[in-house]
């Protein structure tokens, strides 16, 4: 029962999908991997979205002209968050939709994965530890960072 899916445009994105998947294998959520383009194959990208009956989050992911993002989110009821990857000339297709077709955009990867996390520990106790302890671990590192500058400038 993958919790994420992870929509790509194209088999051109399967690696910028990893740098998603990495961290949602880090915090044990499982996932499922498709590529379906809104533009070329969009009876298979609803027949995609039909089948998802289990996931709880959506990540598209396309470049160029970001449709994807759009029609998954404007065809579904789940949170759909679209990291596309980053080209300052394409951006806009993903940060302008239509009234009513909703989707986050998120440019880092790991950001992405954060935010379905974050999504799915609002249902899931053992998630949100997971995630406490790892903002709690982002303090730390920024507590000792000044902790070592401090040192510095007492000497």
């Amino acid at each position: 029962m993958a919790k994420v899916l992870v929509l790509m445009g194209s088999g051109s994105d399967a690696a910028h999908a990893a740098k998603i998947t990495k961290v949602l294998d880090e915090f044990g959520v499982t996932h499922e991997e498709r590529v379906a383009s809104a533009h070329k194959t969009p009876e298979k990208l609803l027949s995609i979205l039909k089948e998802a009956k289990d996931a709880k989050v959506i990540v598209a992911i396309a470049g160029l002209s970001n449709a994807l993002s759009g029609v998954v989110a404007a065809q579904s009821v789940l949170p759909v968050i679209t990291c596309p990857p980053y080209n300052a000339e394409d951006i806009w297709s993903s940060l302008r939709t239509p009234p009513g077709v909703a989707h986050e955009t998120v440019l880092d990867e790991k950001n992405a994965a954060l935010a379905c996390i974050k999504i799915l520990a609002l249902s899931d106790a053992a998630l949100k530890k997971k995630l406490e302890a790892y903002l709690h671990g982002l303090k730390d590192k920024i507590e000792e960072a000044d902790a070592a500058v401090s040192r510095l400038h007492k000497k």
